[in-house]
């Protein structure tokens, strides 16, 4: 199993990426093909790929975070996330991990890998850590901000199935984001949506609201992805927040004569740190394209990248596409 990595997508490329990636062969034993200007890598890399289960991979065209995802797939066919991804139409790779342009990954899933039979639209899984006892999916978290209600329904059952073979639950419980509980409650989308799920086979346990995310309450978190990237960014935004107080040595000093980070333990949000921090989760999971893909956030470090590389491990064994695939299809 080799996991390819964009080594020249993010805003910390390429040198936290090929940190990332080193980490993440010792960790989890992984075989990696870094993709990317190759003379670079050989560099970064160094005598590592040597001792550990790392290649490089050529990539001459780097795609931009500004760039038109369409017209730079097209015009950019030796970037590193074309090659990235036809590695995994090939076969010569199980999945992909990119912190680089999230359309442009999207785009040259679509084109390169395709679509699932029987999927309309791939949506983003996000794991979203504010619950102390189990993380919960949020889907989609930015891939569709258009959507109808089929779509949400399909985003709901493709959601099921990743909570399922990734977090181990037999039963995840379906919510639908909305502004209010009732199934009156909603735009249009929302109410004709909550009718579909109420008549699914799935586990659906109605609507529930932005402050049911933090209690628990659902499994899997159904939006459409312009809600969903809205909150997906909200939370970010709060765990840099946290995080910044945590590292500043002098925070409340004076007064509590506490450091940033003892505060953050004393009242028991050490683990909320940790459970909004997106480097601890490594990405989100493009389901219902044929291949595993990862697309990580564009400020990915070396210990996202490592955990983004884990996620993407962790799918492919599990082999979420075929199973997708069979569930679909069933």
């Amino acid at each position: 199993m080799i996991i390819a990595v964009d080594a020249s997508g993010g805003e910390y490329a390429p040198h936290e990426i090929v940190k990332g990636a080193i980490k993440a062969a010792h960790d989890f034993n992984a075989n990696i093909a870094l993709v990317g200007n190759k003379s670079v890598l050989h560099v970064l890399a160094g005598k590592q790929l040597k001792k550990l289960n790392l290649t490089i991979v050529n990539a001459s065209q780097t795609i931009g975070f500004h760039e038109h995802p369409m017209e730079a797939i097209r015009n950019k066919p030796q970037s590193s996330i074309a090659i990235g991804i036809n590695l995994l139409k090939e076969g010569k790779a199980s999945a992909f991990v990119s912190a680089g342009n999230t359309g442009a990954v999207l785009c040259a899933s679509l084109f390169n890998l395709g679509k699932i039979d029987g999927v309309e639209r791939p949506a983003l899984a996000s794991l979203v850590g504010l619950n102390r006892s189990a993380p919960a999916i949020l889907i989609d978290a930015g891939a569709n901000a258009d959507c109808r209600p089929n779509h949400l329904l399909q985003f709901a059952r493709l959601g099921n199935t990743y909570a399922q073979n990734i977090l181990g639950i037999d039963l995840p419980r379906v919510g639908l984001l909305s502004n209010g509980e009732e199934d009156t409650k909603g735009n249009r989308l929302t109410i004709e949506s909550h009718q579909l799920l109420k008549k699914s086979e799935l586990n659906f346990i109605g609507n529930i609201e932005g402050n049911d995310i933090a209690k628990g309450t659902a499994d899997v978190i159904v939006s459409d992805g312009f809600t969903g990237n809205i909150v997906i960014k909200t939370v970010e935004g709060l765990g840099d927040s946290f995080i910044k107080l945590r590292q500043s040595s002098d925070a409340y000093d004076g007064r509590q004569r506490l450091r940033g980070r003892a505060l953050l333990a004393d009242v028991g949000l050490g683990f909320l740190v940790k459970g909004i921090d997106f480097r601890e989760y490594g990405g989100a999971c493009l389901l219902g394209v044929k291949g595993n893909v990862i697309v990580s956030h564009g400020r990915s470090q070396a210990r996202a990248i490592k955990n983004a590389i884990g996620l993407a491990k962790r799918t492919a064994e599990r082999d979420i596409c075929q199973i997708i695939n069979e569930v679909t299809n069933a």
